[in-house]
């Protein structure tokens, strides 16, 4: 199987290895992040799925306070009581580096920025990016998703097929990993209930009482998967426009290829006559300008108000507000609602992101790009 070079992020870890003693590399299991860790040709390699190498640190400091070099320590949280000794070794160890894999986010951050606190720089290694591929590929990222062994399977079949095993191996043998004890059949029938919610306003209410469980319980299985990777919260922007502001959160799982398998969408022709068509055009090109723009998670919003205007991307930076629309159609058009968010948010420009193949102004503030024009490093600062 040919290697997809994913240059963009292995510019970023190695800059932040370069700057930080401890870099951790989060992400969905079966990402890519071994791979990539295995690309900086490490000095030194434990993976903690493998019993030898577990063996090797059942006396970790004799282990790791004679190394030097770089060292990889692949599956970080089945051994979070490494933390403290590498606070210990990287303030008193010469020429030590350590690269962290892990793939459950959110207890590894709080462990990590507990102890190691100024030294460790965190990267989330998600699927693969636009700018990674063809641009002529851009359809069958979408349909297949971006983890590397679905996307660069044969047929849309065996993708599909890859993509049904991965949920299952994630419900049955992941999520009791990380000490969670709910059963697979029940965080699979809610991962599918959310799937349905995908690019919509989330009420946890709704919810639970669809599923039949409390308010509480319907956050908690969903905080267990937005830490996990596997969904996305998009929290609303609030801002003082005297108008009554949508305060609740918006939901999108965050591989495509992954919906698709929960909507039972196996391949392009499914998808183009699919009901949900235009959501999963969405949450897909969402996902793509938001790794483009490379802000924080915290830093992105939408916006909406109960008597109809909206935006779907919204972010600051350098001191203005940026706003960003996702329409699945051949020539978007102005619209009533982008002129308010405009004047609402006081947006320096508005893009209507859609997946044709020019770009065109509808507005001296508002530009019709193609999602394949959107650059790496994207400077919209224009």
């Amino acid at each position: 199987m040919k290697i997809i070079q994913r240059d963009i992020d292995k510019k970023k870890i190695k800059e932040l290895v370069r700057d930080f003693p401890v870099t951790a590399i989060l992400g969905p299991r079966q990402s890519g992040k071994t791979t990539m860790a295995k690309s900086f040709n490490a000095d030194h390699y434990f993976d903690l799925e493998n019993p030898r190498d577990m063996s090797r640190l059942e006396n970790p400091q004799l282990a790791l306070e004679g190394l030097k070099g770089l060292i990889v320590i692949d599956e970080l949280q089945r051994m979070p009581e490494l933390f403290p000794l590498m606070r210990y070794l990287v303030d008193t160890v010469s020429d030590q580096r350590y690269l962290i894999l892990g793939s459950a986010s959110r207890d590894l951050i709080r462990q990590g920025s507990e102890t190691l606190a100024g030294r460790i720089a965190y990267f989330h290694l998600l699927g693969f990016r636009i700018h990674d591929i063809a641009s002529e590929q851009i359809n069958n990222l979408w349909l297949k998703g971006g983890l590397p062994p679905s996307f660069t399977a044969g047929t849309d079949r065996k993708s599909l097929q890859w993509r049904e095993q991965y949920i299952a191996a994630f419900l049955e043998r992941d999520i009791p990993q990380l000490g969670i004890n709910i059963s697979s059949r029940t965080l699979h029938r809610f991962w599918t209930m959310l799937a349905h919610y995908h690019g919509q306003i989330l009420r946890y209410s709704e919810l639970s009482r669809s599923f039949g469980i409390s308010d509480m319980t319907a956050r908690k299985y969903a905080d267990i998967l937005e830490g996990t990777f596997m969904i996305r919260m998009l929290q609303p922007w609030y801002t003082n426009v005297g108008k009554r502001i949508v305060k609740r959160p918006k939901i999108y799982l965050r591989d495509s290829g992954l919906f698709h398998s929960l909507m039972n969408i196996e391949d392009m022709n499914q998808l183009t006559a699919h009901p949900k068509l235009g959501a999963s055009w969405e949450g897909f090109a969402l996902d793509c300008v938001c790794r483009a723009v490379d802000k924080r998670e915290e830093a992105f919003y939408f916006f909406s108000t109960h008597t109809g205007a909206e935006l779907d991307l919204f972010w600051q930076d350098s001191g203005k507000n940026w706003g960003v629309e996702f329409k699945y159609g051949d020539a978007p058009r102005m619209t009533k609602s982008m002129r308010n968010v405009v004047d609402d948010l006081g947006l320096t420009r508005l893009w209507i992101i859609y997946p044709g193949d020019r770009a065109y102004e509808l507005d001296p503030k508002v530009s019709v790009i193609p999602l394949a024009q959107i650059t790496p490093h994207w400077k919209y600062d224009m």
